[in-house]
């Protein structure tokens, strides 16, 4: 991680977040396929475009040192359950008109971490820190008071990609080997789901070529903007990202309202503002020290 930023790190950052904003518009246009059948193909397809990437850098060896360490297979296999587990809910959010959830799920997740640091790493919290993990909290407990229930696609979202982020730092390997990695352990199951759909004649691939080339297309928007996330990180500061990741869900939370017509209840006009003012205060601290450092 740099101590500075790029200009190439920010131009790959904000491109990748920027197209993960876009991304439920694609996801949208396969709603009427299954999100577990999605998320097979986003396995599937990523394969070439990421082993094709390592092929190019000819960092292959890297990958073959990890697929011998048990250790790390280990831990890339915990990785890799929870990414697709993020997946299959992201998916599954925006088909059945829950985008905002997502959103939500993705604004409250850097709150998230620094709860998850400070309980099992004991990592202290400052002031500005407690009061936005309250206000978080405070927020989603407003939701649940609201519609009587949890928002089940928020707080999935928030917690697997929080632990995924959490455990994918104790993965000695480079992000772009890692990802394939991560890949290659779940093309099987993939591969095997999508075979028996096939069999059962209840899958979308083949059906239609339209069906067909927005599930090939999976691997592209899905490699894509993590691979270039990945390298984009390692030019930019830490309190840039922190700023920046708020790009995505902006992104959800407009495209929810304006294009897909969901609408905001009375729980989600408080619950969101809260959230909001969260982020502000716990980013208030990273501007002051972006400004600080040369």
């Amino acid at each position: 991680m740099n101590r500075e930023d790029t200009p190439k790190g920010l131009a790959l950052a904000v491109t990748a977040y920027v197209l993960w904003g876009f991304l439920p518009l694609y996801m949208k246009a396969m709603a009427h396929v299954g999100p577990v059948e999605i998320v097979a193909h986003r396995i599937i397809w990523s394969v070439p475009v990421a082993g094709a990437l390592l092929v190019v850098l000819g960092r292959t060896q890297d990958l073959k040192a990890a697929l011998g360490n048990p250790k790390m297979l280990g831990m890339a296999c915990l990785t890799a359950a929870l990414i697709s587990v993020n997946w299959a809910i992201y998916v599954w959010a925006i088909a059945s008109g829950n985008a905002l959830d997502a959103a939500l799920g993705y604004y409250i997740n850097p709150l998230f971490s620094i709860a998850l640091g400070a309980v099992l790493l004991r990592e202290p919290l400052n002031r500005a820190q407690l009061v936005a993990v309250g206000l978080a909290a405070t927020g989603v407990l407003v939701l649940i008071w609201q519609a009587g229930s949890l928002p089940w696609a928020a707080l999935g979202l928030m917690v697997s990609w929080g632990f995924y982020a959490f455990f994918k730092r104790s993965l000695p390997i480079g992000p772009n080997q890692g990802f394939l990695l991560e890949v290659l352990i779940l093309l099987i199951p993939a591969l095997a789901y999508v075979t028996w759909l096939g069999a059962q004649g209840t899958g979308r691939f083949g059906v239609s070529a339209s069906d067909t080339m927005l599930l090939l297309g999976c691997g592209i928007v899905t490699a894509i903007p993590l691979l270039v996330y990945a390298n984009g990180a390692k030019l930019v500061r830490l309190s840039t990202m922190g700023i920046l990741q708020y790009i995505a869900p902006t992104m959800i939370f407009i495209t929810a309202i304006t294009m897909f017509g969901e609408q905001i209840d009375q729980g989600r006009m408080i619950a969101f503002p809260m959230v909001w003012a969260a982020l502000v205060i716990y980013s208030i601290p990273m501007i002051r020290q972006m400004r600080a450092q040369p």
